[in-house]
């Protein structure tokens, strides 16, 4: 059968939807008779664009209409297999099947792990990215054998380019004898393969209806031909979205490709980052002229006015030909229709864009749709939508990583990565997934037992460091520690299958079918329910199998970004429930369809167009030479997917002033729609009504919280370390002591000061109780401490050191004291006294009987001591209100006058660990014969005012002596503190 000579070549403009319109056309043409369309095929570039060209049909279809196939020729970008009509029913050659992508991912990592010392999770990234740059190779017909000519003729590439390009040599050397003994080719290679036969059978015998090739923009050699084919049938026709047909030929021919230079045989670079180079160059390879592209007539029904695209077109204009935007018509580089909006972040962004998609609604029959590239937005537009009850059609969809099943699997390499370390652990148990239904209740509260009992620093690690952890409980938490127990017990057995998997011989198999087991342990078959569940159960039936061609070499602690890496790459899209006229599309769904509103979001640098992605195989130079996309060839496609956009009947482009961390960059985009049109129409209603949504009527901050109970419920006993808290902080004291609240430690902590000085007390204690003060036992007691199980890491590499050097100078200390004459009489020595109608108790570090048979009380401190002008002013009285409970003999064994009040700080002065300072003399001028009186008198005016009293307890009274903040979101600290009454 001969061809055509004149190809049949149309585009569609951007101002018209290119689905709709394709679909109006096709059916004036070929939809006359009832089974005319049914009698024809057309080529879509992908599913997703199978799903738009199959929604508008729907939209015209009156009384029913039989749609005509539609067929991707795939996309290996997306791991999309060509269409099955397109498959050869025993014509010719047979073409080998394609290799599953997961076993190929799998099979690639190995490879990179064997010539490059990595880990199973960079492998695997690495591999990603070499099937990516094999794939385009492919996809360009380039031969491999290419490199080796490269690696001689390049020899002034730098080193690190140099070692890439020798590994990919190596590789791709091995990976073509892998395919061969598994009997498979690749994907974008059978597609080529099919693509190829297809031309082929075509031009020999015309398909017995028409063939369409809607919206394929891919430059790749192979759809190229099947294109050239198409346009030259008796009844085939090739639509292309938004090829600019008014484009001056000077700039068309700036655009590239250029052929090289006869003197040097360089090629000027090429314009890959405008929207038309692409089809530029998908023109060229199919042999048509942009003179035989023929407009297509018919309109979609969501058209907007023609002129649209003439200022779209102006305003991608090449850079050198942006001067010529000062000679346009005001029609034609006016955007009418198109309206702008800046907001001061994403979140103001995304409320926006949400009023936005509500308004739509209120005109019965109007859609809108929400294009961005920016899941995070996308993500916080839908939240925001849920306020109204609006679930929106998001095609895009969640990848599974962020999904329940995801986040679930994700705990579990995570817990078993850090040996079920306290804070990934219960992240785990807490999941909404584990035990989901009637055990969800007694399984929290087992959690949240087994939380309270797990705070403070890290436990040892693995299981059974956790059960030795439980069973210890001679501390004040035993009994929690006891419930606890009692709940772990039937908890560790489900983990021990993950644990052991862990713990032996791993291979990658191995622990995936450990994930697998132990996430049905703990979930029943809620992990693998739904859309999300059956994605994840898919994907681990994939990953298994083939785990054993991975890579051999698999660390623990590489499994959980192994293991994202994979679930990024899986979309979960709901199959049903999503409201029918509120949509949000990536530039992929959006490209070949709009909406009656289109809201163009995240027009930032790094977003839209988002940042080319790097190639750590194939130097930038050596990808020119070899005729591969540029990696700035995406840019051009973003701005094409903008471009088509634009042409809506009614388009609102918005972005954020600032991201998360720091002030964002207008896109390029945004800034030449600015200067074209002297600046886009705003739209400012929709910013404010932001701003208003959330926006009380009025403010009523509180006022500074002061309770009054009444005298008789007040307490009527204090710690000697509370009464600093009364005094500075009075509402602090009456949330702990009345309200019984305190604040919680926090989970797998560092050792706070308080852990460490309850550490050294522990020590010094038990040295003087069992070792009588030996100083020659004090060190080896210690050290016991550091290498006990419950010692923390990180108090055992930095604070060891320090700790021992401080204690050697408490033994030489007490051993001087001892030769002066003094002893140590008891060590945590527990007393009371009434005072005032009041329990006044108290604890101290040690007392000690001096030479002349006074007392000496002492407090050690692992940080810097009270100074003396708080002691003047009556805090910090912790010493003297002990001697006064020792002084009325509150101690039990203990009789005496206290003449001394010491300090042993183990903290660092004049160079050196460790020092005595004491609450008295010195710089106060207080006498130690008078320093348990005036505490005396300072305990019992504060008492008489807010125990026995009537006083109320005023929220931060004294804030300079009131350092904590355990209670400043109780009290509403932000509402009134510093504001002017």
């Amino acid at each position: 059968m001969s061809l055509l000579s004149k190809p049949s070549v149309f585009t569609i403009p951007p101002h018209r939807a290119f689905a709709d319109a394709l679909a109006a056309g096709l059916i004036v043409r070929f939809g006359q008779t009832k089974t005319g369309l049914a009698q024809g095929i057309v080529l879509v570039p992908n599913n997703r664009a199978a799903r738009a060209i199959t929604d508008a049909f729907v939209r015209r279809s009156d009384g029913g209409l039989l749609l005509p196939r539609l067929v991707p020729v795939g996309d290996p970008e997306l791991d999309e297999r060509i269409g099955g009509a397109l498959e050869p029913l025993g014509e010719g050659e047979e073409v080998p099947p394609a290799i599953e992508p997961v076993e190929r991912l799998m099979l690639l990592a190995r490879l990179v792990q064997k010539h490059g010392d990595v880990d199973a999770a960079e492998a695997l990234r690495l591999a990603k990215d070499l099937a990516r740059t094999l794939d385009q190779l492919l996809i360009e017909q380039v031969s491999p054998a290419r490199l080796r000519d490269f690696a001689a003729e390049l020899p002034d590439l730098s080193i690190h380019w140099q070692k890439s390009l020798d590994r990919l040599q190596i590789i791709l050397s091995e990976w073509p004898k892998l395919l061969e003994e598994r009997g498979r080719i690749d994907l974008a290679e059978r597609r080529n393969r099919l693509l190829g036969g297809l031309a082929e059978r075509w031009r020999a015998a015309s398909p017995s209806g028409f063939v369409v090739a809607a919206g394929i923009t891919t430059t790749a050699p192979a759809v190229a031909a099947v294109l050239h084919t198409v346009a030259r049938l008796p009844e085939g026709l090739v639509v292309l979205p938004a090829l600019d047909l008014e484009m001056p030929q000077e700039e068309w021919d700036a655009l590239g490709p250029h052929e090289p230079d006869p003197v040097t045989g360089r090629r000027r670079a090429s314009i890959e980052t405008h929207p038309q180079f692409h089809l530029k160059l998908l023109l060229d390879r199919m042999s048509v002229g942009r003179g035989e592209v023929q407009r297509w007539r018919w309109g979609g029904g969501r058209d907007a006015p023609a002129i649209r695209s003439r200022a779209i077109a102006n305003a991608m204009a090449p850079a050198l030909f942006t001067a010529e935007w000062q000679a346009l018509k005001p029609a034609e580089r006016r955007l009418t229709g198109v309206r702008a909006l800046e907001l001061a972040d994403p979140a103001e962004e995304a409320q926006a864009i949400a009023i936005a998609l509500r308004e739509a609604l209120e005109e019965p029959g109007r859609t809108a749709a929400l294009v961005t590239p920016d899941r995070k937005l996308a993500r916080r537009v839908s939240a925001h939508l849920r306020r109204w009850g609006i679930e929106a059609d998001d095609s895009a969809g969640r990848p599974l990583s962020e999904t329940p099943p995801g986040t679930l699997l994700l705990a579990l390499a995570t817990v078993a990565a850090e040996g079920f370390a306290p804070v990934p652990l219960l992240t785990l148990l807490k999941h909404p997934l584990v035990r989901k239904g009637e055990e969800r209740l007694a399984w929290l509260e087992g959690s949240r037992t087994l939380d309270l009992a797990l705070r403070g620093p890290r436990p040892p690690i693995g299981l059974g460091g956790i059960a030795n952890f439980l069973a210890d409980d001679s501390g004040r938490d035993g009994a929690l520690r006891r419930s606890a127990a009692a709940w772990w017990g039937d908890v560790a057995p489900l983990l021990k299958p993950l644990e052991e998997a862990f713990a032996g011989e791993k291979t990658l198999g191995t622990l995936i079918a450990a994930l697998r087991e132990t996430a049905s342990l703990l979930t029943g078959n809620h992990t693998w329910a739904g859309p999300a569940g059956r994605a994840a159960a898919d994907l681990l039936a994939s990953v298994e199998p083939a785990a054993e061609q991975g890579p051999t070499h698999v660390s623990a602690t590489s499994l959980p970004q192994l293991l994202e890496r994979l679930m990024q790459g899986v979309a979960v899209r709901p199959p049903y429930g999503q409201h029918p006229r509120i949509f949000i599309w990536g530039l992929l769904e959006a490209r070949l369809q709009h909406a009656d509103l289109m809201i163009l979001s995240g027009l930032n640098e790094g977003t839209w167009p988002a940042l080319p992605a790097p190639d750590p195989w194939l130097a930038p130079r050596i990808r020119a030479e070899l005729g591969l996309p540029s990696l700035e060839r995406r840019i051009g496609l973003a701005a094409h997917d903008l471009a088509s956009a634009l042409g809506g009947r009614e388009v609102l482009v918005t972005r954020a002033r600032r991201d998360a961390r720091a002030p964002a960059i207008a896109s390029r985009f945004w800034l030449r729609l600015e200067a074209m049109t002297g600046g886009l129409t705003r739209s400012p209603l929709h910013r404010r009504w932001a701003q208003a949504l959330d926006k009380p009527s009025a403010h009523g901050p509180v006022p500074q919280p002061a309770p009054e109970p009444p005298v008789e419920e007040r307490p009527r006993t204090i710690s000697v370390t509370e009464v600093d808290r009364l005094k500075a902080d009075p509402f602090a004291f009456y949330a702990r002591k009345m309200l019984r609240l305190s604040a919680l430690d926090v989970i797998d902590a560092d050792p706070s000061p308080a852990w460490r000085g309850s550490a050294v007390h522990e020590v010094l204690e038990g040295w003087l109780k069992e070792d009588d003060c030996d100083p020659a036992k004090l060190r080896p007691r210690a050290e016991a401490l550091l290498a006990g199980s419950t010692a923390h890491p990180l108090m055992r590499a930095l604070w060891q050191p320090r700790l021992l050097e401080a204690i050697d100078w408490v033994a030489a200390e007490v051993a001087r004291d001892r030769e002066e004459g003094r002893r140590p009489l008891a060590a945590e020595a527990e007393g009371k006294i009434d005072i005032a109608g009041v329990t006044l108790r108290g604890v101290a570090d040690r007392i000690d009987r001096a030479a002349d048979g006074s007392l000496v009380i002492l407090d050690y401190k692992t940080g810097t001591p009270p100074g003396a002008k708080a002691v003047a002013e009556g805090y910090s009285m912790q010493l003297g209100l002990l001697g006064l409970i020792a002084e009325r003999g509150g101690f039990d064994g203990i009789e005496g006058i206290p003449a001394a009040f010491e300090y042993w700080s183990l903290a660092k002065r004049a160079g050196k660990l460790g020092y005595v300072a004491s609450p008295v003399g010195g710089r106060n001028g207080l006498d130690a014969a008078d320093f348990t009186t005036i505490a005396a008198r300072n305990f019992i005016a504060a008492a008489e005012k807010w125990l026995t009293g009537d006083e109320p307890f005023t929220a931060k009274l004294h804030p300079e002596y009131a350092p904590y903040g355990d209670y400043d979101q109780l009290m509403r600290l932000e509402e009134w503190y510093g504001r002017e009454c």
